[in-house]
């Protein structure tokens, strides 16, 4: 059979392609590798870590706040196994919902390792053997997997990366975190919660690298008080593990001390890099950066007309929901549209509590540009909202241009700010002002308030309650 656009891997960004081109009218099929659909997202990253976000953070309440709220509770206990079974349970959902969507529109899968035979034909290395199937286009989304280099003798059982922590069934005792990024914080959170001994190494002098530099400070001093230890500027320079533990070897940076710190696991969480094995791109001819991300045009096309490659494999901010984009995207290129990404405004989120959340430039972004800027600043603490929750931790900064008074960007650290950052994303989608964001009614009391607050604050120091 020969179809008008296959797709290599079932991720967010895969599988969103794959319906919109056959909505579109187009006979598609997709390969995933793995025996379920939705990649990296929903199998072993950003849907089970925010399953395990959310356990925790109940159990942190109920041990820490419920009874300030007037609620007494005679015990509360972890059930660890309980805790990573519910979690499956929500993967297992998602992932069958998205089975039931290749079904309802008529995309046939494969099951296997997808490989270029040539620009048309791809095969199929699966548990029944190889099967080649013909095609006019190709999407490769293919996704990434964590950087793991030799110094951290990646064991996958002491020494571990974000998809073998989903699966840890105690509590441990103590836990080392390698990297003060989104993916290190959000599970060093969840055992912190939990009661685990959370230290966090990152080489930099900062947590979250290109992100708001306040509201990293902002965030670890909320992760502070659950308990996680930072030390900034520090490398690992080498980890050891038996079958129980391992011991982590760190050094600060540019100078000759070095410490150990012995723990129950080494989280390793420094990055992602492209995942393109099996591929078979030479045979295609399909050139990739070096960082091994896939090269393509404005249109996500690669240098071999008719292939796309989007998502994790190609430049860009390592999001599921900026992968779904760029599916759309070729989607609707292949069916002779004019789509279009501002990348400027994909937003990102740590889903921590407090959450982070940003979209636009931030202030380092620019001063580097030399663009003239205006802030505004107002913290939840100063929200009724947030009393009567008891979240009052973290704000709502807003950039504007200093002439113009147009947005240029937006940053949060707050409760439910994931989700509040959507006003900022549409309102500067149709290029809006501070003046025109502080106008609009906000309901109260709610978080949104913070962001009306910090408008007027940069669109002319006119907060009300600050």
């Amino acid at each position: 059979m020969k179809y008008d656009v296959v797709v290599i891997g079932s991720g967010p960004g895969g599988y969103v392609g794959a319906i919109r081109a056959a909505q579109l009218g187009m006979k598609v099929a997709i390969i995933e590798k793995y025996k379920t659909l939705g990649g990296t997202c929903l199998n072993v990253g950003c849907i089970p870590s925010k399953a395990l976000l959310d356990s925790s953070e109940h159990y942190h309440n109920a041990v820490e706040k419920f009874a300030e709220h007037g609620l007494e509770t005679s015990s509360v206990k972890i059930n660890m196994k309980q805790m990573i079974k519910r979690k499956n349970d929500v993967v297992d959902q998602t992932c069958k919902g998205v089975e039931f969507l290749m079904k309802k529109n008529n995309i046939d899968v494969f099951y296997g390792v997808g490989s270029f035979i040539t620009k048309n034909v791809i095969a199929i290395d699966g548990l029944e053997g190889r099967k080649e199937i013909e095609t006019e286009k190709v999407i490769i989304a293919t996704g990434s997997k964590p950087i793991t280099p030799e110094i951290f003798n990646y064991d996958k059982n002491r020494v571990i990366t974000s998809t073998e922590a989903l699966n840890i069934e105690k509590v441990p005792a103590k836990m080392v975190i390698v990297g003060g990024g989104v993916i290190g914080l959000e599970l060093g959170s969840v055992f912190a919660r939990l009661g685990t001994s959370v230290d966090v190494v990152e080489y930099m002098d900062r947590i979250l690298p290109g992100m708001d530099v306040e509201c990293g400070k902002e965030l670890m001093r909320s992760l502070k008080k659950l308990g996680m230890n930072f030390y900034l500027g520090h490398g690992v320079i080498g980890v050891k593990s038996t079958k129980t533990s391992c011991t982590v070897t760190v050094r600060k940076n540019n100078k000759e001390e070095q410490f150990e710190i012995k723990a129950d696991y080494c989280l390793v969480a420094i990055g992602r890099k492209p995942y393109t094995d099996g591929l078979n791109l030479s045979a295609v001819g399909i050139q990739s950066d070096d960082k091994g991300r896939i090269e393509v045009n404005s249109h996500l096309e690669t240098n071999v007309p008719g292939i796309f490659a989007i998502g994790d494999v190609v430049r860009g901010a390592m999001l599921a929901h900026k992968a779904e984009e760029e599916g759309i995207l070729v989607a609707e290129f292949l069916s002779g549209g004019k789509p279009h990404i501002n990348y400027n405004l994909i937003p990102g989120v740590v889903y921590t509590w407090p959450e982070v959340s940003a979209v636009g430039k931030t202030e380092d972004e620019l001063k580097t540009l030399d663009i003239p800027y205006k802030s505004g600043k107002f913290p939840f603490k100063a929200l009724g909202r947030a009393r009567a929750s008891m979240d009052t931790e973290g704000m709502v900064k807003v950039l504007a241009h200093k002439d113009t008074d147009e947005i240029l960007g937006v940053h949060m650290v707050g409760p439910r700010v994931a989700d509040v950052i959507m006003e900022a994303v549409a309102l500067m989608e149709f290029r809006a002002s501070a003046e025109d964001m502080s106008r609009i009614s906000h309901p109260h009391p709610t978080y949104t308030e913070a962001v009306k607050e910090a408008a007027l604050a940069a669109s002319g120091n006119r907060a009300l309650h600050m």
